[in-house]
């Protein structure tokens, strides 16, 4: 038996102890290595993570492991996720299929054939419940994904939270029905935004979003002042990692044209990992990282502290952020990372700006 073979069995030996019938089970990633340490002598001399990485993939594409999608990861490179659910033990199937074609006109099930362990009574109830609603859905209005997900499955939010709802995540997949049929939309939150005096809504062309409260309102007296970099007629507060899920909003609010989105937020790997998700989630809008402020905070480099605990430090992330900076500024921002250090945007103040007037 091959050393992988070794690795990949003994984990497959675990999670079928752990497999129940008819619930998923949590489990922690790390209690599960520990255990494998424990079984192999050998298992640092054979790299055994990286084989114990490559069985965890192995198993989730199978469908026997769900990651738990919570920003918690188990420390090791590359890294998976801290927790994951495991799936039920397959079982025979168990929907009459004389019923599953009668629901064929709507449906394809062809998902639930390869995967028997799906077809449970909850799983056949919500079907149906869909089943119901696309019978009249011409005569529906289209709503929220909130107010639809209560409607059919008995909960606002079990099409939106995967960890409190794992048979949410994917239901539509499984079931091969778009959001569109089930006229609901999933619309972004509304966010605090300053809109520069005497500007109206057609004349907006330059949007500056800051990560933080603090410089929001420093960015508003500087915007005030004509003193703030990009002359934004607008900007917005991108609360954290609110923006993600705010910023289609936007579009909502304003008419669509042509806008140049300038993103400003922490140097450090949420703030790098914010600007590019942006960016690679909406390719087609004009947003790039707020380089003359981002250059402004590395002058600050005296007033650097700590990288927050328990932030992903996505490398792919860092690269693509890094990539528009000069080589010399590039230097300093992985001294930084090197170092587990972040310049927060907080240093930039009305007093601080004085400096580059």
């Amino acid at each position: 038996m091959s050393t992988i073979d070794v690795i990949e069995t003994r984990v497959r030996g675990f999670i079928a102890d752990i497999q129940h019938p008819k619930q998923k089970k949590k489990i922690n990633m790390n209690d599960l290595e520990i255990q494998l340490r424990k079984l192999l002598d050998d298992y640092f001399e054979m790299d055994g993570y990286s084989l114990f990485y490559r069985a965890i993939e192995t198993l989730q594409a199978e469908g026997q492991l769900i990651p738990i999608q919570n920003n918690q990861f188990n420390g090791r490179t590359p890294a998976l996720p801290l927790y994951y659910w495991v799936n039920i033990k397959v079982q025979p199937a168990k929907w009459d299929r004389l019923e599953m074609m009668k629901l064929g006109d709507q449906f394809d099930f062809s998902f639930y054939e390869r995967h028997p362990e799906w077809q449970t009574r909850d799983e056949w109830n919500r079907i149906q419940n869909v089943y119901t609603f696309l019978k009249f859905s011409q005569e529906r209005e289209i709503v929220s994904f909130e107010e639809r997900s209560l409607e059919l499955f008995g909960h606002e939010k079990f099409l939106l939270d995967g960890n409190s709802f794992p048979d949410g995540k994917g239901f539509l997949a499984r079931i091969g029905i778009s959001e569109d049929r089930l006229k609901m939309v999933n619309y972004g939150e509304p966010f605090v935004f300053w809109m520069k005096q005497g500007t109206e809504i057609k004349d907006i062309q330059r949007v500056l979003i800051v990560e933080n409260l603090s410089f929001f309102h420093t960015s508003i007296k500087l915007l005030e002042a004509n003193e703030l970099d990009y002359e934004p007629e607008l900007i917005i507060y991108g609360e954290g990692t609110k923006i993600e899920r705010s910023f289609s909003f936007f579009f909502r609010m304003f008419p669509p044209k042509s806008y140049l989105f300038y993103y400003a937020g922490d140097l450090d790997a949420s703030g790098y990992g914010i600007t590019i998700r942006l960016i690679e989630k909406y390719r087609n809008s004009c947003i790039q990282p707020a380089l003359k402020i981002y250059r402004k905070m590395l002058e600050c480099l005296e007033q650097r502290n700590d990288q927050k605990q328990g932030q992903t430090q996505n490398t792919n992330y860092r690269d693509l952020f890094f990539h528009w900076f000069t080589e010399e500024e590039q230097a300093l921002l992985m001294q930084l990372w090197q170092e587990n250090k972040r310049i927060p945007q907080e240093v930039l103040t009305i007093e601080t700006w004085r400096r580059w007037m």
